[in-house]
């Protein structure tokens, strides 16, 4: 089922208000989440100044997309509310959305927002062939979690329980490491 265009502008406050600074948020939701953790879309660089261009796979042959469902199916056990979730699409990536979506912004980033079950992740009601893009942030509505997918990063930031993310590490598929939001992150150039 496509997930709706939200004008519940409100459900995102949790993120759009805070005060922390735009990396925490836009890499891995806000801090009150009491574990990190970095679901990885290519494993990390080898050394500075290496181009993702020049990244190995990962062993398991899964898309983004996979990567995501199978997180959020572990994650939705997680979660008192996995048929209510909300999504946000970063409006830079130039898909068709409907104006009912109300625009979510967080400094230097501006979302369409979007609910619905947390399987309907990437079904946003447009069709198209290609492998939809990946949702900037996705979050139960009793926000005990939170998946954070900067544009530029090569991992998604994860925000739960310990109890989480450790069922998360336990998935051989996904590559699940530990992360401390307050320290810099590997990148690629």
């Amino acid at each position: 089922m496509p997930l709706t265009p939200s004008p519940k502008r409100t459900a995102a406050s949790w993120i759009t208000g805070s005060e922390e600074d735009w990396p925490q948020i836009a890499d891995f939701g806000p801090s009150s989440l009491s574990a990190h953790a970095r679901l990885l879309f290519l494993p990390d660089p080898e050394g500075t100044w290496q181009s993702e261009a020049d990244a190995p796979d990962l062993p398991s042959a899964l898309s983004g997309n996979d990567r995501l469902r199978l997180a959020l199916k572990v994650l939705s056990r997680h979660t008192t509310t996995p048929e209510l979730a909300y999504f946000c699409l970063w409006d830079g990536w130039g898909t068709p959305i409907p104006d009912t979506a109300s625009l979510v912004r967080v400094p230097h980033r501006t979302y369409h927002l979007f609910e619905g079950a947390l399987t309907d992740l990437g079904d946003w009601g447009t069709p198209s062939d290609e492998d939809p893009p990946l949702p900037a942030f996705i979050w139960p509505a009793d926000r005990t979690w939170c998946i954070a997918k900067d544009v530029d990063q090569h991992w998604a930031g994860i925000g739960a329980s310990e109890a989480a993310l450790e069922d998360l590490r336990a998935i051989p598929e996904l590559d699940i490491v530990k992360a401390d939001p307050t320290q810099p992150q590997p990148f690629y150039v």
